[in-house]
């Protein structure tokens, strides 16, 4: 829970507000998980969560309870891979550095080392939050370069 956000498991009402980002096929340009069918995001966004086997969680709006945005949490030993998504309406108020902040600071007290993630070389918007949360350029992988915060003490 952040000052303008909470985040929780998706549920069912919260599927179409998913679809209107996720299937604008231009908004999603740098992102893979598009442009499926209300089932297929059905059976992906309502199984029961794991951290062990990657989960996306719903970013919802405190004042109006709307979904802003998504975020996809990976765990492999003390490494956890993050994601994030605003939607294009909620884009650039500092949303996704709000809840990404809080994320990092959560999965450092639940004993994460290191933190990472990728972005395609040409999501400018996404390689500078990674840089402003003070993530470093590791490698490039796939054509996607991938970042990391050591938050281990």
């Amino acid at each position: 829970m952040t000052a303008r956000c909470r985040v929780r498991p998706f549920e069912t009402s919260d599927i179409e507000s998913f679809m209107a980002y996720r299937n604008d096929m231009e908004w999603m340009q740098y992102q893979s998980f598009k442009g499926l069918s209300y089932e297929d995001y059905q059976r992906s966004l309502l199984k029961p969560p794991s951290i062990a086997n990657g989960m996306q969680l719903a970013i919802l709006h405190k004042a109006t309870n709307d979904l802003i945005g998504d975020l996809y949490v990976h765990q492999d030993e003390t490494t956890y891979w993050i994601g994030y998504t605003i939607s294009p309406r909620y884009s650039r108020q500092g949303y996704a550095f709000e809840v990404v902040s809080e994320l990092i600071g959560h999965l450092s007290d639940q004993g994460a080392e290191t933190i990472k993630a990728g972005a395609l070389a040409t999501n400018e918007a996404s390689i500078a939050l990674l840089k402003k949360l003070n993530f470093e350029y590791l490698t490039t992988e796939d054509d996607e370069q991938i970042y990391a915060l050591n938050v281990a003490e």
